[in-house]
């Protein structure tokens, strides 16, 4: 049975991912700070640690779940919105939030791969698609995480990263949610990316179904509804 292990199983991506594969009958291995009930095993990381002890807590565990076997792939799909510029109240806050959110989960989801990862494995992060064009001065923190997972993406497709297999970033621009329906109820839906097709996008690359590039940043773009990968 060909196994993934998915960072941040719980949120809007990670529960669509984790649903997607456990269709295709993989093994779910879910890494989060609460279990989900959608996967066949959890591994629960305290949202207090620091990156070394959160890192360390998630591969002793997936040690004693995989026993000798590797992963076929390893998906980061945590990372949490921020807004607010430099004069912002919670400015220091947001750029907080946003490096454990996007920063540390992508490092620990590399440092899990360079362990446990199939040679021909896929590893994902998860980026954003308005950092490619610049600056992000309504959303700096935010902006400024996503930029080193683009970096991270880039570095760890490269020889001598530690890493086997294929790295890529998945780039949407508004991910179809609950949550940001809440938050912007006037927006235009149709451009919103549902979590569902990045999940599919991601277990076609993971199941072989569809090649992928290794380093490639893929931007997700909804229009009218139809989604394209860039």
């Amino acid at each position: 049975m060909p196994v993934v292990i998915v960072y941040g199983g719980l949120g809007a991506l990670g529960s669509a991912v984790v649903k997607t594969f456990k269709k295709h009958s993989w093994k779910v291995i879910n890494v989060a700070f609460d279990a989900s009930s959608d996967a066949d095993a959890n591994i629960k990381v305290s949202r207090t640690d620091g990156l070394s002890d959160q890192g360390a807590q998630a591969l002793d565990q997936i040690k004693e779940i995989l026993s000798e076997t590797k992963a076929d792939a390893v998906i980061c799909a945590a990372g949490g919105w921020q807004g607010g510029n430099a004069a912002s109240r919670k400015f220091l806050d947001s750029v907080s939030a946003s490096v454990k959110q996007s920063i540390d989960s992508s490092a620990v989801s590399a440092s899990i791969a360079s362990r446990y990862l199939k040679p021909d494995g896929l590893l994902a992060l998860t980026g954003a698609e308005a950092v490619s064009h610049g600056g992000t001065p309504g959303m700096i923190g935010y902006g400024l995480a996503k930029a080193a997972v683009h970096q991270m993406v880039s570095s760890l497709a490269m020889v001598g990263s530690g890493v086997s297999g294929s790295v890529v970033g998945v780039l949407p621009i508004t991910i179809d949610t609950p949550n940001n329906r809440a938050a912007m109820p006037d927006a235009d839906f149709s451009s919103w990316t549902p979590a569902a097709e990045i999940a599919d996008q991601l277990f076609a690359w993971a199941a072989g179904q569809t090649p992928c590039e290794s380093g490639r940043l893929y931007k997700f773009i909804t229009k009218e509804g139809a989604t394209r990968i860039e």
